[in-house]
């Protein structure tokens, strides 16, 4: 496993903060101004990347209103739709891409895109897009990863829906192709999903099996699932993101605000920064605190030849005696010496 990738100066890998992006998706609601602001807005959060989605209805979909292309599924955010109408309604320009790579590049974040055919790669490169994301329903396209892995930028794939035997298939394409910088995302292709589909567990499974650095796509409400994807080795996390739910827009449902996406930068990096490595024994910091440990201490007047009993010895704190582990031991022992209440037990007492 490659550790780190560098992105446009940006390190991604388990010894750097997680990578944050914010997906605007057909959030931009049909509106340049609003898209500038999305990147506008984004950037102030703190997110790594700002990405985008390159494609057109025609390149997605037939122009047709029945059967498998209109969405009647009553669970769905969409329904009532047909694919195409869909398309048309959440694409983003193609004439807006550089406007909002160049605002990317204003507020110091990445700017990427999500290309879904060989025409939009071909686009995206005349616009030297540093990354590229293949999303989940195209992670079974083996022509378009291999298209996007001979560019020699690195990749990310998101892996909703696909099996062991699928994504397998995904990164030999991915490498046979040429990339040597790939990162796949845990997904859940539901919108919004359900925390208990997440199965994060197989974060630090599918890392081992592919040696590739993974992931998370998430299209939970929160910030919770997203998190505990850091705390499993998650090294970037995208979440779609919006200026505000109530504006409206085909992703706003499941989309986060400025405010929530703040909160996830800086509850991921401090979850990151939390994992560390294996450690036992105080931390330097902790050195100081070892003193309010217990320890023993006389309790009452002893003379020379009086023996330790517990009306006169105790484990109390702070910690300047012997251990409180050798109470048993101490007791019955004689002092060497007049001691007096308060004192710490140490083995200079004992003779």
């Amino acid at each position: 496993m490659k550790d780190p990738i560098v992105v446009a100066g940006r390190r991604i890998g388990l010894s750097q903060p997680p990578f944050i992006i914010a997906e605007m998706s057909g959030n931009h609601n049909g509106s340049l101004s609003r898209a500038l602001k999305i990147v506008d807005a984004a950037a102030r959060a703190g997110v790594d990347a700002l990405k985008i989605q390159t494609y057109t209805a025609d390149t997605m979909t037939l122009n047709m209103k029945h059967g498998e292309f209109f969405i009647r599924n009553p669970k769905s955010l969409w329904k009532g739709s047909s694919l195409y109408d869909l398309y048309r309604r959440a694409h983003t320009p193609w004439k807006w891409h550089k406007a909002i790579f160049d605002r990317c590049r204003r507020n110091g974040i990445i700017g990427f895109s999500t290309p879904f055919d060989s025409t939009a790669v071909d686009y995206l490169e005349k616009l030297n897009v540093p990354l590229y994301k293949v999303a989940s329903f195209e992670n079974t396209d083996l022509p378009l990863i291999r298209k996007v892995a001979k560019t020699g930028k690195p990749m990310i794939v998101s892996t909703g829906m696909a099996t062991v035997a699928e994504i397998d298939e995904l990164v030999r394409a991915a490498r046979d192709g040429g990339c040597k910088n790939l990162i796949l995302l845990k997904c859940t292709s539901s919108y919004p999903a359900n925390p208990a589909d997440s199965h994060l567990s197989t974060i630090p499974h599918m890392r081992r099996l592919f040696d590739v650095q993974v992931g998370l796509s998430d299209h939970t409400l929160g910030v919770g699932v997203a998190v505990a994807g850091i705390s499993l080795g998650a090294t970037v996390i995208e979440k779609h993101f919006t200026l505000d739910r109530s504006d409206g827009g085909v992703d706003s449902a499941f989309s986060m605000e400025p405010a929530e996406m703040r909160v996830l930068v800086e509850e991921g990096r401090k979850a990151r920064e939390a994992l560390g490595f294996v450690r036992y024994g105080p931390t330097e910091k902790e050195k100081d605190s070892l003193i309010f440990r217990r320890s023993l201490y006389v309790t009452k007047e002893m003379k020379i030849g009086d023996r330790f009993a517990p009306q006169n010895l105790r484990a109390v704190r702070p910690g300047k005696g012997l251990s409180a582990k050798y109470y048993d031991l101490i007791l019955g022992k004689k002092v060497n010496r007049r001691v007096k209440p308060g004192t710490p037990v140490s083995w200079e007492l004992i003779g």
